[in-house]
């Protein structure tokens, strides 16, 4: 893939916010491969992604930040510039189910999911040997002290350099202190449709409620459970004759895709918050 630049941009909606910007670009020579746009008509919230090749510029990622920033205060933008050359790092935490991280692992291990992983954090020792086969360290923290626990994972996280949290089916809820010190950079899988069937066991919620149809909710994680921006859904039908253990089993299939698909959005820059809701730009 040839290396650019995304530009990211959110700020209140006006006439000649898309002129100044294409603008900008164009004036340094810039090219454009990919532009998205969306008004939040409610918020009256304007929100923008550009893709421009970085050897189509004359200046680097910070010069090219310096030149933006008056244009981007004339905006009140609230901007972000990603340089493709540089991996997002994400910090996987799982706990003894390993069918979300084993898809992620094969994904970066193809090279479709470009990022780094400098880490796996359990609190269970049962995946060290298959996370360790991939060259990755393998961390364990014992949850008895959930405090402690937490207090630790923050230190691991940012001692390794995480750009973001993945929780890959990792099976205790986060302190607030934690959300919010990471905001819209921690990442969950649920195992329902989200807001239907939040909290422990949804499956189980599912098969006694008789819904014909499961799902699975990637989502950005807050102080509030299994409640953040939405990112990515996926649903399966079921019928009658389908148990709990059916109604896990398809699950699982939904959780790996679904969490894939909405990581991507993230490490890609393609997903902006608005409020409680996401603007997705695929």
């Amino acid at each position: 893939m040839i290396r650019h630049y995304t530009l990211t941009i959110s700020c209140p909606d006006r006439a000649g916010i898309i002129a100044a910007v294409t603008g900008f670009i164009a004036q340094h020579g810039g090219f454009i491969v990919e532009a998205s746009y969306h008004t939040e008509q409610d918020e009256q919230r304007f929100f923008m992604r550009q893709e421009i090749r970085a050897d189509s510029l004359p200046f680097d990622a910070d010069e090219f930040s310096r030149l933006f920033s008056p244009l981007a205060d004339e905006f009140s933008m609230n901007w972000q510039l990603a340089d493709s050359a540089r991996n997002k790092r994400l910090v996987i935490l799982v706990s003894r189910q390993d069918h979300c991280l084993d898809d992620l692992l094969h994904r970066w291990r193809s090279g479709e999911l470009k990022v780094d992983i400098p880490c796996v954090i359990s609190n269970h020792e049962d995946l060290r040997s298959f996370v360790e086969w991939h060259k990755i360290p393998f961390i364990h923290v014992d949850m008895t002290d959930k405090l402690t626990a937490f207090e630790r994972i923050a230190a691991l996280f940012e001692e390794y350099q995480g750009d973001t949290m993945v929780l890959a089916r990792f099976m205790q809820i986060l302190p607030p202190v934690l959300c919010q010190r990471y905001p819209r950079r921690i990442i969950n899988i649920h195992h329902s449709f989200l807001p239907s069937f939040v909290g422990a066991k949804p499956y189980h919620q599912a098969y006694q409620r008789g819904v014909k149809l499961i799902g699975a909710t990637c989502h950005y994680v807050t102080d509030e459970l299994d409640a953040g921006p939405i990112i990515e859904q996926d649903t399966v039908r079921i019928d009658h004759g389908d148990t709990v253990d059916d109604l896990v089993r398809y699950g699982r299939d939904i959780e790996k895709t679904v969490l894939s698909r909405g990581l991507r959005y993230h490490v890609e820059d393609r997903v902006l918050v608005c409020g409680n809701k996401t603007i997705v730009f695929k």
